[in-house]
């Protein structure tokens, strides 16, 4: 018979990988706490907000589940600097966003050995125009229903485990 494991139990493995998640206006203290759960459960290296995180709201951390604890994460009030500092530290900086030109996230190819900034926007806005211009490439997730866009977490999951799996 299966028997459920806990969280100390896991058969899981720890391992980092060199992603950066950043956020472009990501507001919303569930979204961001759920930010912070999905990246500990990626083993990403760092997230950045260019807005200011409030670790003590309720909901931030009822979302969380103390994984603001564990994950690195800093603000960067201006993204295209930081995005451009990132570029000239041989990041690979990929938006996540349906644009002209973007790609189903599955076909995205990371050379071994690269270090990868995943880009995620505002929950009702998407990427800034600013944001959208400085970076190396667009992805997307295929949707097959009516609706064009999903959660900023639950993006965020889906384009982190494809970018995880090799």
């Amino acid at each position: 018979m299966e028997q459920q494991h806990s969280h100390n139990t896991t058969p899981f493995s720890t391992k980092k990988h060199s992603i950066t998640v950043i956020c472009d206006r990501v507001m919303g203290p569930a979204n961001i706490g759920g930010l912070f759960r999905i990246c500990d459960a990626f083993g990403i290296e760092k997230l950045v907000f260019n807005t200011q995180v409030d670790v003590s709201s309720p909901r931030l951390k009822k979302t969380a589940r103390s994984t603001y604890n564990d994950v690195f994460f800093e603000i960067q009030e201006n993204l295209p600097t930081y995005i451009k500092t990132l570029k000239n530290n041989s990041y690979l900086v990929i938006g996540l966003e349906i644009t002209s030109n973007s790609k189903p996230v599955q076909t995205q190819e990371i050379p071994e050995g690269s270090k990868v900034a995943l880009v995620i926007g505002n929950e009702q806005h998407g990427l800034s125009e600013a944001v959208l211009q400085s970076l190396d490439s667009c992805v997307h997730i295929e949707m097959f229903g009516a609706n064009s866009s999903m959660n900023v977490t639950q993006a965020t999951a889906i384009a982190l485990y494809e970018l995880t799996k090799s």
